[in-house]
């Protein structure tokens, strides 16, 4: 048995559009419904949702049954907090692309890249430990701790001010393979609660992009709103999430009730990070 190919990380490489949806709401059940939209990815999400390592192994096993739909997990961690446990523990159960919250420094990107990788005789300093579980297939896989280092994707999310100011050097580390631009915690950053939309936030994202594709980097982000993902792809980003399973059932639920029962307020539009 082989180590799986990493299907997103060849085409984020190869800049190639990968359109994505959010998963908060920590079940099998609805990440399975996702799977099978037609999605590149899902991204499910252990920061702001409520997941453990079994919810999230859970939803790993629904969206296998989809090859097609390619799961991204977001590691509970930041602001110079490297989880290297949890980090292990994510790879081992078969998760392949990281998605790292709250990274503001170069330092902080290279330390999440260290925790992925499996010691090699390559210079890289890697200190993942030597477990692998059900991502080597319980040794079935004999050639994964060669292999898997190849294979894992690491994104790195910026979302502050200082993050921004280090967006270069963040984006030049050795081993990140993407950036992820948080629009709802970089428009709190900048001054701008709540309004990721507002123009000097807007001018900041756009100035982002630029710099991680000249970094040589794949460049991601999260928006709901349809002009605007639609904005950012023209822009150059190659991974767009443009929903989360928890806004859609918000709208349409809210939707469907105010059909019924004449409500006048209008269906909320979601959430973005």
């Amino acid at each position: 048995m082989h180590t799986p190919i990493n299907p997103f990380k060849a085409a984020i490489s190869a800049n190639q559009a990968q359109i994505g949806l959010w998963l908060g709401l920590a079940s099998p059940y609805t990440a399975e419904i996702c799977a099978g939209a037609g999605f590149d990815w899902l991204l499910i999400d252990g920061e702001h949702g409520p997941n453990d390592t079994r919810t999230l192994l859970s939803q790993l096993q629904a969206i296998a049954a989809y090859p097609g739909s390619h799961p991204i997990a977001r590691v509970p961690m930041g602001h110079g907090e490297i989880g290297e446990m949890l980090i292990k523990q994510y790879l081992d159960i078969g998760v392949q692309t990281l998605l790292v919250p709250m990274v503001d420094t170069a330092e902080q990107a290279a330390r999440i890249v260290r925790a992925t990788r499996y010691p090699q005789n390559d210079g890289q300093g890697g200190i993942r430990g030597m477990g692998g579980a059900r991502a080597s297939a319980w040794g079935r896989r004999a050639s994964y701790y060669h292999e898997a280092n190849a294979q894992i994707c690491v994104l790195v999310q910026v979302e502050t001010v200082q993050a921004l100011e280090q967006l270069d050097a963040i984006a030049a580390t050795e081993g990140v393979d993407g950036v992820f631009i948080g629009p709802a915690d970089l428009s709190a950053s900048m001054g701008h609660v709540g309004n990721p939309g507002h123009p000097e936030v807007q001018a900041a994202i756009a100035d982002a992009i630029t710099r991680i594709r000249y970094a040589g980097k794949a460049a991601g982000i999260l928006t709901p709103n349809e002009a605007l993902a639609r904005q950012y792809l023209v822009q150059g980003c190659a991974f767009v999430a443009v929903g989360l399973d928890t806004g859609l059932l918000v709208q349409a639920t809210s939707a469907l009730a105010a059909r019924f029962k004449q409500a006048v307020a209008p269906a909320p539009q979601g959430q973005t990070y």
